[in-house]
């Protein structure tokens, strides 16, 4: 709807031929951005991250309806760290489910 506009193409061969030199500094800039990017992005970490046991429990206790973005919210750690706590919490039995559906599953401390 509203992209760039597209210039006549006199105007385009002016200014390649005005600055020549510019063109190819261009170029080297872009393809040293590539390769930067491919570095950082072969390069990236692997975080693990995971809640205590004590920690977490604390926090459930605490909380009336328990859901995975609660408690990530709660706990300063990503939804998938979360999700994977109260799944392991859940197969020893310390969590139940108590509602919900599809992703928003509610859960209930079991003491």
């Amino acid at each position: 709807m509203g992209g760039a506009k597209k210039r006549p193409v006199g105007s385009s061969a002016k200014n390649k031929d005005s600055n020549p030199a510019s063109g190819s500094n261009q170029a080297q800039s872009q393809t040293q951005k590539k390769e930067d990017s491919k570095k950082s992005m072969g390069s990236k970490q692997k975080l693990s991250v995971a809640i205590e046991e004590t920690a977490g429990r604390k926090a459930l206790q605490n909380m009336k309806a328990i859901t995975i973005q609660a408690l990530a919210r709660n706990l300063g750690v990503k939804i998938s760290v979360a999700n994977s706590f109260i799944r392991n919490m859940e197969t020893k039995g310390s969590v139940k489910l108590a509602g919900g559906y599809s992703g928003h599953r509610i859960y209930q401390f079991v003491q």
